[in-house]
């Protein structure tokens, strides 16, 4: 591969690298001076515990934007100081770090390790840039991935979806990079504008096609169960498609166009490419012993995570075989079945050798996981406590909205803020019921606010926090957080855009 196929390497200038210092100052002392502000304004409306919370989250805010102290080290400080500040009792708070999808985060990052350990990563990327109508074109890789990650969301978790198609895209940034970057090590290939791109790709795109199907994500499953729950409405698996489906693909033909356009390659690649990783990938020779046990824990994974949603899609989401599946193979416990598998499928049964060894799976990025579970500890304490609903309730007073599209508006907006902050479940869980209660008491149809909140809680793209998918790739170390609320800003803003339209001038004509 020629060095003029490559893009030339974005190195800080002095000015970046000033700022970056700034940043990381400025948070030590903005984020207790914010703290201590928030602490002893005197908020009248506001409970003790509810403007406690407050303050603690601002404080989190601002270290996880400046990245004052390592964001990880943040999610943990968030929670403990709700316990020491009497917010709530150290087993509750702390029971967020032992909430499913913490499990089926450790379960899909050690099937996702496996795949990179035996080599799996490197013969799925070579295999797809082996195609020379893709493999020829840096856009159409991205696009690639960006469709791959996209269709396997609409039905298996987006964090599952971004762990496994995380390994592969690093096999391909790496062998792009390899001969131009020989020098600077293995970590090279993260100082690309290209690498940003291709990470936040599989990220968002993740992401978006969860908003696709009833099944894609939690939110939406949150959304239609508060509905028929609040307003006696039952949104069938269809339905639900019917204005899932034409949202995610717009949002998604956005994304990479737009990405594409802004994290581009200098140069196109050759055709001579596709051949080079053809070569690359016939090298590797056949599937061995512990590659075809890894394809069998994937696929076995792959399955039980698959299952109900094709049960809800044939035989309805009432169906009690459905409920059934559902409720015996929750996403956590398929990816825990298929990592106890690559400890039990032998390599060689002679040396009692299997698939995967205790120390390789526990070399995973436990820093991610102990984000995401501070932000799902955050996330339920403001239900819990009330703040959400007192800033739903502030927000309308401010704001005077009283009609319909206004009303949605809102509560996507608000929805999108929340999950940027916390998980995107735990802002389903606060927004959508406030949207139905003010909606209700203005007289206005809730159901079009209630999925505005339900769609805009899966629209966070700006933080690691907001989404597993965000902090997985940011831990890649190719995604530097500017850049993240750089472009998820970007995305946020069009989301919102096409989410009002859709709800509010095609939904009703779909009912």
């Amino acid at each position: 591969m020629s060095q003029d196929t490559l893009e030339v390497k974005e190195i800080l200038s002095p000015q970046e690298e000033k700022f970056d210092r700034i940043r990381r100052t400025s948070g030590l002392f903005l984020a207790p001076i914010a703290f201590i502000v928030i602490l002893l304004f005197p908020f009248q409306s506001l409970q003790p515990k509810p403007h406690t919370l407050a303050a603690i989250i601002s404080l989190v805010i601002i270290l996880w934007v400046t990245e004052a102290i390592p964001i990880p080290i943040t999610a943990l400080l968030g929670p403990s100081l709700c316990v020491i500040l009497g917010v709530d009792d150290i087993k509750n708070i702390f029971s967020s770090f032992s909430h499913p999808v913490i499990f089926l985060m450790i379960g899909s990052f050690i099937i996702a390790n496996s795949i990179y350990t035996h080599g799996l990563d490197k013969r799925l990327a070579y295999k797809i840039l082996s195609f020379k109508f893709i493999g020829s074109s840096s856009t159409r890789i991205l696009f690639a991935f960006g469709f791959i990650s996209f269709l396997l969301s609409m039905w298996l978790s987006n964090t599952a979806t971004t762990a496994m198609m995380l390994p592969i895209g690093i096999s391909v940034l790496k062998t792009l990079t390899s001969e131009s970057d020989s020098k600077e090590g293995e970590t090279s290939f993260k100082k690309y504008k290209y690498s940003t791109g291709l990470m936040l790709t599989i990220a968002f795109a993740s992401s978006i096609g969860g908003i696709a199907t009833p099944v894609g994500t939690p939110p939406n499953l949150i959304g239609i169960g508060m509905i028929e729950k609040y307003t006696n409405l039952k949104i069938s698996f269809f339905s639900w498609m019917s204005f899932g489906v034409p949202i995610s693909i717009f949002l998604f033909l956005f994304f990479c166009f737009y990405i594409s356009s802004v994290c581009p390659l200098k140069k196109s690649l050759s055709a001579e490419n596709s051949n080079l990783f053809r070569k690359q990938m016939l090298s590797l020779g056949k599937l061995n012993k512990a590659q075809i046990n890894v394809l069998i824990a994937f696929g076995v994974t792959v399955a039980l995570w698959v299952f109900p949603g094709f049960l809800a899609l044939f035989l309805g989401s009432e169906n009690e075989t459905y409920k059934f599946f559902s409720d015996i193979f929750p996403e956590a416990v398929a990816a825990l079945i298929g990592t106890t598998l690559l400890f039990i499928l032998p390599v060689d049964w002679k040396k009692r050798e299997f698939t995967l060894r205790w120390k390789q799976a526990a070399d995973i990025d436990w820093g991610t996981i102990l984000l995401f579970g501070g932000g799902l500890a955050l996330g339920e304490l403001m239900f819990k406590t009330g703040l959400a609903k007192s800033i739903g309730t502030l927000l309308i007073e401010l704001t005077n909205v009283k009609t319909l599209l206004m009303t949605t508006l809102l509560f996507t907006i608000m929805a999108v803020i929340i999950s940027e902050t916390t998980s995107n479940t735990a802002s389903a869980n606060m927004v959508i019921p406030i949207a139905i209660a003010v909606a209700k008491n203005l007289h206005i149809n809730p159901v079009i606010p209630a999925l505005g909140a339900c769609i805009g809680a899966s629209l966070g793209f700006m933080l690691p926090v907001a989404t597993p998918p965000n902090a997985i790739v940011y831990g890649s170390g190719c995604v530097p957080i500017t850049k993240m609320i750089k472009y998820g800003f970007i995305v946020d803003v069009i989301g919102i855009v096409v989410v009002e339209v859709f709800m509010y001038y095609i939904y009703p004509m779909l009912i």
